[in-house]
């Protein structure tokens, strides 16, 4: 969803090989798409806190409710109350 709204808005030119192969880019390399979820949108809109990136707060959502680590050198998900490598 990031990576398609930031090419839409012109942030990330040049993805759509990317965008177009995704699903079978995944699947490849042995990933399961992890559906976004009731549960993930509503907490998500629900963690406390300053941070307002809606993208950061549903990955901060689903690994917290899934139990995963997000990999990632971004400190803000410590904020969020994610699990964090990196």
């Amino acid at each position: 969803m990031e990576i398609a709204t930031k090419h839409r808005v012109g942030k990330l030119p040049g993805v759509e090989n990317v965008l177009a192969t995704f699903a079978d880019a995944l699947a490849a390399d042995g990933f399961i798409a992890l559906p976004l979820s009731n549960e993930h949108a509503l907490l998500a809109g629900a963690i406390p806190g300053e941070h307002r990136d809606p993208f950061d707060r549903m990955l901060a959502a689903q690994a917290i409710i899934e139990e995963l680590t997000i990999v990632s050198s971004d400190a803000a998900f410590d904020a969020l109350g994610a699990r964090r490598l990196w």
